[in-house]
């Protein structure tokens, strides 16, 4: 039995971990697509480093792109298996992939011209939207700590993670050919041990093998209620006192929503300045439906919302936006106002657009709320330094007010990771645990926190490792 690393291994996009099982059977965890490069990952989106057609179960830990955003492709090149997910992020994949599609479908059209005028050869994108339509038919549900059974030799358990709505931590059960068992379990992503809209991250079983990921390994966030008033502070300043325009790159699912209900709390609390909050996003509009759908599985503070608002993703002043010609009219918008629209990492989508339109503007504020892979644009502007940046093949000047909260991220820092770790974990009975989906400082200072907290034997795979499973 082995387990070969093959994305987010010394790096955080393109989660994909192939087991192979004594009883010759595959089992992918997550099947990830590469993110924050723009065209560059088309060469490692493509390659996989394994035969779709071979693969037996692809087990979901969440929807997430960069966890989710591959199936269609392999799905395309043979893949028909079965996808085990929670019911929640099958609803949030329908929507996800589908925009995944037409997002690759754009930039393949753009990235042609360019390779046209040069008469250079042109691609084709990696998958279209009826690839994404196609696949979801391969996915079977499964609930939160239900034992599911793959087959004879295998058994998946799913622990709610915290990260976003349906992700969690993935509990294998594996027959050796001694007839012996081994655990493994795979964090995919670990929320914060507090949140806004979600629950906390639930006890998962003991195991022998433990994959983490290691996002924030060498970082502390803010407490997560205090947020709400830095939010407040960046709107107050933006839309009150400078009168311009708070422009927030978010990811469409999971954090568009939790930055709503905070916006909406602070409605509630008669808080919030009196001026229009846009959510430009269509896929934002479909994944707040499904959030509305799951409303029962949010956290206490949401069931507590909904006791005298029925919409705490809602209010007055607040406008979802779907069509592209609204979407264009607010960049000519004189009224001070927020706007929310995706991506979170400003690699693609509306928000890209506006930060186009806007950055040059000193009223404007650009508000970060979550991680940027270093090469991407939502990264590369949050230098002081930079007084130039390229957006769609045009300079402009750095003029608008850059910041960042860290309060909103999904993702649990060091010290939240190791205390749930050892809050589920007899440290002395892991076997072996591997560290993934970080950039390399973080995962050498998660290594050394891991050691600190009783973890041994603490490997960080490179891409392509095989390890045998004893």
């Amino acid at each position: 039995m082995n387990i070969q690393f093959l994305g987010a291994a010394q790096e955080v996009t393109g989660s994909k971990h192939l087991i192979t099982t004594d009883d010759g059977k595959r089992i992918l965890l997550d099947c990830g697509m590469y993110q924050g490069k723009g065209m560059e990952t088309d060469a490692d989106n493509r390659n996989l480093g394994f035969e779709p057609k071979d693969i037996d179960f692809i087990i979901l830990s969440h929807a997430h792109i960069d966890h989710s955003g591959l199936i269609p492709y392999v799905y395309k090149h043979g893949f028909r298996g079965d996808i085990i997910s929670t019911p929640a992020t099958r609803d949030l994949c329908a929507i996800m992939l589908v925009d995944t599609a037409y997002i690759q479908q754009q930039d393949v059209k753009w990235y042609n011209k360019k390779m046209d005028r040069k008469h250079l050869p042109k691609i084709a994108p990696i998958y279209d939207i009826k690839d994404a339509e196609n696949c979801m038919n391969r996915f079977i549900t499964v609930g939160y700590n239900h034992r599911f059974k793959l087959n004879d030799n295998a058994f998946v358990t799913f622990t709610n993670s915290g990260h976003m709505l349906g992700s969690a931590i993935v509990s294998l059960e594996l027959r050796k050919k001694d007839g012996n068992w081994i655990n493994i379990a795979y964090t995919g992503d670990i929320g914060r041990a507090k949140s806004h809209i979600l629950c906390s991250p639930q006890p998962f079983p003991q195991c022998d093998y433990l994959i983490c990921e290691s996002t924030y390994g060498n970082r502390l966030h803010d407490d997560p209620m205090a947020t709400e008033e830095q939010l407040l502070g960046v709107v107050e300043d933006t839309c009150v006192y400078k009168k311009g325009k708070l422009l927030i790159p978010s990811f469409s699912v999971g954090r568009t929503q939790e930055i709503v209900y905070v916006l909406n709390k602070l409605y509630n609390d008669g808080r919030l300045p009196h001026i229009q909050c846009f959510v430009d996003s269509p896929l934002a509009v479909n994944a707040t439906h499904i959030f509305r759908m799951y409303s029962d599985a949010l956290n206490e503070d949401v069931q507590d919302t909904m006791r005298f608002d029925d919409d705490p993703f809602g209010f007055n002043t607040l406008k979802y936006i779907t069509d592209v010609n609204q979407s264009k009219q607010l960049n000519n918008n004189p009224d001070p106002c927020i706007i929310i629209s995706a991506s979170g990492m400003l690699e693609a989508g509306r928000i890209k657009h506006h930060v186009a339109n806007h950055i040059d503007d000193p009223t404007t504020t650009i508000l970060i709320v979550g991680y940027c892979t270093p090469v991407s644009l939502g990264a590369r502007i949050q230098d002081p330094n930079l007084k130039w940046v390229s957006i769609f093949g045009y300079d402009h000047r750095i003029r608008a007010q850059v910041t960042k909260i860290e309060g909103f991220s999904g993702h649990g820092d060091y010290k939240e990771m190791t205390d749930y770790l050892t809050s589920c974990l007899k440290t002395n009975q892991v076997r072996r645990t591997f560290i993934v989906h970080g950039e390399p400082d973080a995962q050498e200072e998660y290594k050394n926190h891991l050691y600190e907290a009783g973890f041994m034997n603490i490997d960080i795979p490179t891409k392509g490792q095989t390890t045998i499973l004893d």
